[in-house]
């Protein structure tokens, strides 16, 4: 009987004990549930005041229509305006050169000269036979004057005195002959020596001519030897730089023998390949601007020539522009980027630079709409430091965000002034 009473009390107290650990389990889970129900609209209404509080002031643009410059951005190269390869133009023995590789030279600058001296008896020899030209035409040896009348010569006066001699005697011996004096083979021999006498005289007078002519080829063979003379010395055709010096003093030269090669700096003649899509925007006259590698200067050139046809092999079309050089700072065989004006005030819509947004190779710009931002895809044109042309994507009148940094689409944002 004690025995049952105890297991029966032992019983009732598990019994008891299980109850009330019930009864702790569901309070807790009732306050459990409680909390949470109660503490999620303060959760919601602690991130609206953090979104809020996150919300950042941005300065926004109207995009607007600006004369902007339209340009096409090609690859070129720079290459010598002139150049020039000097020979001499006489056989002889260099006697010195005057400058070297890399020299800078001015226009009739002498560069080189070959020893003179032969040239010079040369034309000491010329002087003398046109003297002794003028002196058989009865002229002064050093006179100027190269025309005479061969009616004053001594050599036609005589054959002219000689003709009216003998003229006036046929005359006589025809009336003689009239009138029975004398036989008819006297004035036969008369008429003769007339006709002889004739031809003398114009034997005279073509040799006058023909002195007249040897005066002129005394003339220009002595203008011939004083040109040797001056050939002897080489001289700048134009202002440029020695590329090559290919001759040394003591050195025997025969005629067109290279001495030096010289080429123009200022200007440059830049050649440039434009796209086949491009070629109907570009025409002589254009303005272009040139930059080479390792000089941050940019240098200013007109279009000069363009191509008359298109390469079949790679679809361009070369110009030409002439670029000014006055300091010599840009090479001939120097690469450059090219880019070509081809319309100086073009109306354009366009965006500040700093607002265009480049994730993946798309472009899009960022706006405002009810506090919050949105991203717009764009496709743009040319391109400035301070201006993007937009050709798709926005309107005129739109607004961007000028610096839109790491903002993100639906951030909140306030508009600043």
């Amino acid at each position: 009987m004690l025995r049952v009473c105890f297991f029966t009390s032992s019983y009732r107290s598990c019994r008891r004990g299980a109850s009330v650990f019930a009864r702790l389990f569901f309070v807790s889970v009732a306050l459990l549930t409680t909390a949470c129900e109660s503490g999620y609209p303060a959760a919601a209404k602690q991130t609206q005041v953090s979104d809020k509080e996150l919300s950042r002031q941005v300065k926004t643009l109207t995009v607007r229509e600006i004369p902007l410059e339209r340009t096409i951005a090609v690859l070129g190269s720079l290459a010598a305006y002139d150049q020039a390869v000097l020979s001499t133009k006489v056989p002889g023995r260099v006697l010195r050169i005057l400058v070297d590789f890399g020299s800078g030279v001015e226009k009739g600058q002498i560069l080189a000269e070959i020893e003179p001296r032969d040239y010079q008896l040369q034309e000491q020899q010329a002087e003398a036979a046109l003297a002794q030209a003028r002196v058989r035409l009865g002229l002064s040896p050093t006179g100027k004057d190269t025309q005479i009348d061969p009616e004053q010569t001594g050599t036609v006066k005589q054959a002219r005195a000689v003709l009216n001699e003998a003229d006036q005697k046929r005359d006589r011996f025809a009336a003689l002959v009239e009138k029975g004096f004398i036989a008819k083979a006297e004035f036969d021999a008369a008429d003769a020596a007339y006709k002889v006498a004739l031809s003398q005289y114009q034997d005279a007078v073509e040799e006058i001519r023909n002195r007249q002519a040897l005066l002129m080829q005394r003339r220009s063979e002595l203008e011939i030897a004083r040109q040797r003379l001056a050939d002897t010395v080489i001289r700048a055709p134009f202002d440029g730089v020695i590329q090559i010096k290919a001759a040394s003093v003591g050195e025997y030269l025969a005629a067109s023998a290279h001495v030096v090669t010289l080429v123009r700096m200022d200007p440059l003649r830049l050649r440039a390949e434009v796209p086949e899509r491009a070629t109907q925007r570009v025409r002589a006259g254009q303005k272009v601007r040139v930059m080479v590698e390792g000089n941050p200067r940019v240098y200013e050139g007109q279009v000069m020539r363009v191509g008359p046809t298109i390469n079949e092999q790679n679809r361009m079309l070369t110009v030409e522009a002439d670029v000014r050089n006055r300091d010599h700072t840009l090479r001939p065989g120097a690469f450059a980027e090219v880019e070509i004006v081809t319309d100086e005030a073009a109306m354009v819509l366009a965006v500040p630079t700093g607002a265009v947004v480049t994730f993946a190779g798309l472009e899009k710009v960022l706006m405002v709409n009810e506090g919050k931002v949105v991203e717009k895809p764009i496709s743009t044109g040319q391109r400035t430091n301070e201006w993007t042309e937009v050709t798709e994507g926005v309107h005129s009148g739109d607004l961007v965000i000028v610096e839109p940094g790491n903002l993100r689409p639906g951030q909140h944002v306030s508009i600043i002034q």
